[in-house]
Parts: structure tokens; sequence; C-alpha cells
């Protein structure tokens, strides 16, 4: 089995000085900064709808985030309903700016982006 590559490693590049961690997860990428999950990096070739960027944001700041991401979405393949991961679209034109944006703002500590994943229980 092939050890899946970083998408768009220009994230951790613009992260870097936050020191993020990287964890795959469900054939994704999730990046942490301290305790908190910020974003997902996917590019696969199932639900290619989906691939991009995803930003983790509770829902009560989708509002204020989709007048500075107009092109923000809910990932489609986690249902119909809003989730907290928002995506930014690597179909978009302007998808690295829209991401380095992102990211510019995780590095200001914007509340709008990241939350702490709940504690898993321990099995046994």
């Amino acid at each position: 089995m092939m050890k899946q590559k970083l998408p768009f490693p220009f994230v951790i590049e613009a992260l870097d000085r936050l020191h993020p961690r990287i964890k795959p997860m469900f054939g994704c990428f999730a990046i942490y900064i301290g305790d908190k999950m910020v974003l997902m990096l996917r590019q696969r070739p199932d639900y290619p709808h989906d691939n991009g960027v995803w930003l983790a944001s509770p829902l009560e700041h989708h509002q204020s985030l989709k007048k500075e991401f107009p092109c923000m979405r809910s990932v489609s393949l986690l249902g119909k309903a809003e989730t907290v991961w928002q995506n930014i679209s690597i179909d978009e034109d302007d998808f690295e700016e829209l991401v380095l944006k992102a990211c510019g703002l995780i590095l200001k500590g914007d509340v709008r982006i990241g939350k702490v994943p709940k504690e898993r229980k321990k099995k046994g």
C-alpha cells in the first residue's frame, strides 16, 4: 500500500511558526495547532467535489467567515446538514490565495477557526 503524500504543502509552510502537527485521518490530513484541529487537507479521487482545504469552524462563526470566503461551503460527503467542516474547494481559481488568507487568520489566533476534538474514550 502506497503512503499518501501530503497535499498542499504550502499550508504547513504558512503555519510553520505555530509548529503545526499533522495527523492522517480518514484518508486526509488533519492539521493541529496546539490542541486545536484547525484544517483538514484533502486530495483524493473519491468525492473530488470535496477536495481542497477544510476549515474547522463552529457553526456560529460560519456567517462571518462566509463574508471573507464567499466560496466556503459545507463538506458534502459528510451529509446534507451544515457541519463544523467548511470547504475551500481546490476548484476555486484563487484556491491558494484563499487558503493562505485562512492561514493568516489562524496565525492571528482567530477564534472562528479551530476546534478542540472531544476526548475519545479509552478502549478496555
